[in-house]
């Protein structure tokens, strides 16, 4: 059996969007697990042990923003790679996120899928 599919979690509470990504990533050949508020992030986190998080700012429980600061001050996830993926589009939020270490920040608006795609696999180093 091989299993060497990168895994991602989405954490996005918008299912519809997450359905749309989820599928875009699945037929990229990623393994997806999609999560919908902060609190099971941190739990898929350590449970799922995903190569990369496609992160939501604004979202129930627990922002993305606190979820990415226990994220890195959390030894078992600190290396795990975070794209924030956010309808927040201020400098100050794309900077309060490179300052709790996102590796990657992108604005909903600004970016189709087909960007977010490419995001990913530049961060996993997969073409």
């Amino acid at each position: 059996m091989e299993d060497n599919k990168k895994r991602i979690l989405l954490v996005e509470d918008d299912t519809a969007l997450a359905a749309v990504y989820r599928s875009r990533l699945e037929l990229e050949g990623f393994e997806i697990k999609e999560v919908n508020d902060g609190e099971n992030a941190l739990s898929a986190a350590v449970s799922f042990k995903p190569d990369l998080i496609l992160l939501d700012a604004m979202m129930p429980k627990i922002s993305g923003f606190d979820v990415l600061d226990i994220l890195r001050n959390t030894p078992d996830t600190t290396n795990i790679r975070v794209i924030m993926l956010t309808a927040l589009s201020q400098p100050k939020d794309k900077q309060r996120a490179e300052d709790l270490g996102a590796d990657d920040y992108l604005v909903k608006s600004q970016v189709v899928i087909s960007d977010v795609v490419d995001r990913v696999k530049h961060h996993l180093g997969v073409s």
